[in-house]
């Protein structure tokens, strides 16, 4: 069975999730045909080339180049991505994706599902990154996904709502609502976003699977660390061992 493993140990957005993904081999032209089927315009994609700290990855980027943004509900969201060329897997997927940052939404601010308006996540970026992630999952063959404990940094963060901490209150309830692994460290800042932490908790399987490798791709993200800010997608085939250490 082929998988893929998420070593996100400088966080995971879903840019960074893209760029690994388009550095493992999902051909970019053809996700840019497929999001173009979602209807939204007033954007383009950038997927580039780059090298951080002596690796080679991809910086993958939504450049938004609309003025006026409707605000989505998640019923809005559903009828985007439903009248969208997606098979029924992705559709759902990237549905289910969207469900859990609407609940942490809602628990966060005390309102119905129905109540939440998408403001920053129902924007173009995040509609592609969740849609582009969860078709690229199906176009990589991927059958079951994995990920690593997530760091998630510290301070503040600017939002629509003025400063909040680090991480912000809708990621910790999303990484909440599944128990998912999470550990500390010294970073300032947001590691873990709030369309990352949905992505993954909605996808993947928070363990380290026994695997044959077959190819790695490099994500990286826009903030400067000490160290490569990026994350890892290992895709190959799944093994049984008996081994243990």
């Amino acid at each position: 069975m082929r998988i893929g493993y998420v070593d996100a140990f400088s966080g995971a957005s879903g840019d960074m999730l893209l760029g690994a993904m388009i550095d493992a081999g999902l051909d970019f032209e053809a996700l840019q045909a497929a999001l173009a089927t979602l209807g939204l315009g007033g954007y383009r994609l950038q997927a580039e080339q780059q090298v951080r700290r002596g690796i080679t990855g991809c910086k993958f980027t939504v450049v938004d180049e609309g003025t006026d943004r409707p605000a989505r509900n998640l019923s809005a969201v559903t009828e985007v991505i439903g009248s969208a060329d997606l098979s029924p897997e992705v559709a759902e997927r990237s549905l289910r994706v969207f469900r859990a940052i609407g609940e942490a939404e809602a628990a966060v601010h005390g309102v119905s599902i129905d109540e939440v308006h998408f403001h920053e996540i129902g924007a173009v970026d995040s509609l592609i990154d969740i849609v582009g992630f969860c078709w690229g999952l199906e176009q990589l063959g991927i059958e079951a996904l994995y990920a690593s404990p997530l760091p998630l940094g510290s301070g503040n963060i600017r939002t629509e709502h003025g400063l909040l901490p680090v991480p912000a209150p809708a990621t910790l309830e999303i990484l909440a609502a599944v128990g998912a692994p999470t550990v500390p460290t010294s970073a300032r800042g947001e590691l873990v976003t709030p369309t990352g932490a949905a992505l993954l908790t909605a996808c993947a399987t928070f363990e380290q699977p026994a695997m044959a490798v077959g190819k790695v791709g490099y994500g990286f993200g826009t903030k400067e660390f000490a160290w490569a800010n990026m994350l890892r997608l290992w895709v190959g085939e799944a093994i049984e061992t008996s081994w243990t250490p």
